[in-house]
């Protein structure tokens, strides 16, 4: 197993070879025998064991044996308790995801801290199987379908192409000790049910059956980066990025073989789950919503309009006189004196400087809010003027005012008011961009 290890890694991860490793070790004969190898395969490792709390002295047995396996293996280990009920019961998660979320993080953060390059994980090709199972019952697409992935960021699992037998002869060969976790034989667990019933059934209608997954899940994987690398080339042809996130052309969107499929493939990372409330977006009138936790998608006239659900605070912010450059959380304002107007755009405003009052102030737009839109006669509503500019929901939302004392100033990236325009008498111009 050694030998097929290193050719494993020579052509996988070779990388790994010569940069700093932090293995996660549980005890488990799994992460023992992953220690061992890495070891005899001459990587720069150091080992990091979890104490969950969960199985009282036998969580303690755990950490005791962990030291132990770092000093017979002369290598460094770094070890962390965590109160993983109460962190479950906080968060109103379960117990297993707790402890998973607890165990990458602190991984993480020992990786950043102490500079590692990678994170070892023992998880293998029995792992892989329950896991992709697990997925099915569930219910999922086709990334729940190819497993657990060998990369992901700078978590690597060297021991996914090795089944637990072979692991368990291996240590058994090598007369190695492991700790055996007594929670694992409890069916109260899904995974636990999964593997102890549900797996052994199968393996008896086809004892090849981890060798037959294998390949269809690399047969599934190869179509999962064909599905990518296709959305990838869509992507930029469909959608556009705005201020607020993005728009996707709903024609273009309908023009596309098999439009439901590259929808999902195209929102599944912002959260959506009811992918018929998706996909019926298409069909429906302007205005309507789907959310996710995260994210929402509005039907606009000729767009769908992909924006978070929460904008940006709702606060007022303040600029003194002769701040010069101001850095705001929407935007960067400069203010500089000129000596004649000039062409400018949307972005570019030029004002009397003597007839703002100072401090300035950046808000957002409220109901009954009015101006002087430049260029045209009499005052108009802010509710008026983003009916007639034609704004979609998401840019009425992330519009913001320059006010001077209870007077609107500017309509950012839209429009002047009058009443601060240049004249004929105006002593001092003053030039205000706007960059978002």
């Amino acid at each position: 197993m050694l030998s097929k290890f290193k050719k494993h890694l020579e052509e996988q991860f070779s990388k790994t070879l010569t940069r700093k490793i932090l293995l996660a070790v549980s005890g488990g004969v799994d992460s023992v025998v992953l220690a061992h190898l890495c070891r005899q395969a001459g990587l720069d490792i150091a080992l990091a064991h979890c104490n969950f709390n969960l199985r009282g002295e036998e969580s303690e047995g755990d950490e005791s044996f962990v030291l132990e396996l770092a000093d017979a293996l002369e290598t460094e280990i770094f070890i962390e308790g965590f109160e993983t009920e109460a962190y479950a019961a906080g968060k109103k998660i379960s117990i297993q995801m707790a402890a998973r979320e607890l165990r990458y993080n602190w991984f993480r953060e020992l990786r950043e801290t102490l500079q590692f390059d990678y994170i070892f994980t023992a998880h293998h090709a029995n792992d892989n199987l329950e896991t992709v199972l697990i997925n099915l019952i569930r219910g999922t697409g086709l990334e729940g379908l190819t497993g657990i992935p060998d990369v992901n960021d700078c978590v690597i699992r060297p021991l996914l192409p090795f089944s637990r037998e072979e692991i368990e002869k291996y240590a058994r060969g090598q007369e190695l000790q492991w700790r055996e976790d007594s929670s694992n034989a409890s069916t109260k667990y899904f995974r636990n049910k999964v593997r102890l019933e549900v797996i052994p059934t199968l393996l008896e209608m086809n004892p090849q059956l981890l060798e037959s997954f294998a390949k269809t899940r690399s047969h599934l994987q190869q179509s999962s980066q064909l599905i990518e690398d296709y959305v990838s080339v869509i992507f930029p042809k469909v959608a556009k990025q705005e201020e607020y996130g993005y728009s996707f052309k709903v024609k273009l969107l309908q023009a596309l073989p098999s439009t439901k499929a590259v929808m999902y493939e195209l929102f599944k990372s912002f959260g959506f789950t009811e992918w018929e409330d998706v996909h019926g977006l298409l069909e429906s009138q302007p205005g309507k919503i789907v959310y996710s936790k995260t994210h929402r998608l509005i039907r606009g006239r000729e767009d769908l309009l992909l924006t978070v659900v929460s904008p940006l605070e709702d606060k007022i912010y303040t600029i003194k006189e002769d701040e010069e450059v101001v850095m705001l959380p929407m935007g960067t304002f400069q203010f500089e004196p000129a000596e004649e107007l000039e062409k400018s755009d949307a972005s570019v405003i030029f004002l009397d400087r003597d007839k703002l009052q100072f401090p300035l102030t950046v808000r957002k737009w409220q109901q009954g809010d009015y101006f002087y839109p430049f260029g045209m006669k009499g005052k108009k509503k802010i509710s008026k003027f983003f009916k007639d500019e034609k704004l979609s929901l998401p840019q009425k939302e992330n519009c913001w005012l320059l006010c001077s004392g209870q007077e609107i100033v500017w309509v950012i990236n839209y429009r002047a008011d009058a009443r601060f325009a240049v004249e004929d008498s105006t002593q001092e111009i003053l030039r205000l961009s706007y960059t978002p």
